[in-house]
């Protein structure tokens, strides 16, 4: 069985238009050090579609923060942008100046912050926080109109007009956490970044947090990307999945088909990990460690790591090709050449191919994925997001 979305995922999704909004090409960040660059980025290539969400998943240190933070020309020295293009609607942030750069964040390409904790002001409240964007991008607001914006903005979180003069300490974590989408939304912006913003709070205001996401992006068209670990949270509010390790996206997939045919090694093991209500299953863990990311090796990036390792992965580094429509991973098991000319199951082909079909072994962790995905994380029978969104755990915000 596969991982499907739910049905209330399904209302409230729209088909993402083919139009591009983010086309990121050829990135490449470099974090410099006393031994040598240390490769964050190392060359990624993706597109953010109008009106979709982009998950951007992988371990801890694979550069998913940096590519975000290089989209908005973020990156603190040591870092730096080496190389590439990052256009938002045909315009290159990596080549902008410094004051045009200033005009684009926020209103074209906002961020909603990792850790809401640290990122807001403890000695302002939260009017001031959110009123200080809105003048910078937009000044001569009158003073009523601005107080009626910023109440119609924390409603639009689920959050109550009292949060309005209140100080961030005031606040529970899933509240400043909404506080700051709220202020990411304030200009409506073409492309939100979400930095990982569900860490860091328990898993029922985590939901409560993804809700707010779902009815950000429909109520304002808005285009996403969701930066994360948790992969069950990803499986519910995502339309397609990007996959990095150590600075490479290796796979890159609408969301359905990531979770019920995942082609990369590695995407099944991390989607392997997620731990079923259903069924006692063992932890799967891989053996080695990621290589030296000053030094990356010839070949493959994940070969160290990689259950399935072949000669030609200690050698040749996989390009990132369309196996099935959509479909993109970077592994040479996909290969006529390695597999002998024979046609890996569900990749490649279709009805009435006259190619003969084998089936790896790596192939077969998909058919054990399970459908406890879905049903994890899927909302009582009858729950809407659209209305759930605006419930919270705090005992001040009713």
């Amino acid at each position: 069985m596969t991982a499907q979305p739910t049905p209330t995922r399904d209302r409230l999704r729209k088909a993402p238009s083919k139009d591009v909004v983010l086309d990121v090409r050829g990135l490449r960040v470099h974090y410099e050090t006393p031994s040598g660059d240390v490769i964050a980025v190392n060359g990624i290539n993706f597109q953010v579609r109008r009106g979709e969400t982009l998950g951007l998943v992988g371990e801890s240190g694979c550069g998913k923060t940096t590519a975000a933070m290089s989209i908005l020309r973020l990156v603190q020295p040591p870092g730096r942008i080496v190389s590439g293009e990052v256009l938002i609607e045909g315009t290159d942030m990596v080549r902008l100046s410094e004051r045009r750069l200033r005009e684009v964040r926020w209103r074209d390409a906002a961020l909603i912050p990792q850790g809401a904790m640290n990122s807001l002001n403890p000695i302002m409240k939260i009017k001031d926080q959110i009123a200080d964007g809105i003048i910078a991008h937009e000044s001569g607001h009158p003073r009523r109109e601005l107080k009626g914006r910023i109440f119609e903005l924390l409603g639009m979180v689920g959050l109550p007009g009292r949060v309005y003069n209140m100080y961030p300490h005031e606040l529970s974590g899933g509240m400043k956490q909404r506080v700051c989408i709220a202020m990411a939304i304030a200009l409506n912006p073409t492309l939100i970044i979400a930095d990982e913003p569900t860490s860091a709070l328990d898993v029922v205001v985590q939901r409560i947090i993804g809700q707010t996401l779902l009815d950000v992006k429909e109520l304002l068209d808005v285009s996403m990307i969701l930066i994360g670990h948790d992969m069950g949270l990803q499986a519910q509010l995502v339309d397609r999945l990007a996959v990095m390790y150590a600075g490479n996206i290796v796979e890159i997939a609408p969301v359905v088909s990531a979770f019920a045919d995942p082609l990369h090694p590695y995407t099944q093991l991390l989607i392997a990990s997620i731990p079923s209500i259903k069924e006692r299953k063992p932890l799967k863990v891989t053996e080695g460690l990621t290589h030296d990311l000053r030094r990356p090796p010839p070949g493959c990036i994940f070969q160290f790591r990689c259950p399935y390792v072949m000669e030609v992965c200690r050698q040749v580094a996989p390009p990132l090709k369309e196996y099935k429509p959509d479909h993109f991973a970077a592994c040479h098991l996909y290969e006529p050449t390695v597999t002998g000319g024979q046609r890996v199951a569900g990749v490649g082909g279709g009805a009435g191919s006259d190619t003969p079909e084998t089936r790896l072994p790596h192939a077969v962790a998909a058919d054990n994925i399970g459908s406890n995905i879905a049903d994890t994380l899927a909302p009582p029978d009858g729950d809407d997001r659209r209305t759930t969104s605006h419930v919270s755990t705090d005992p001040r915000n009713p």
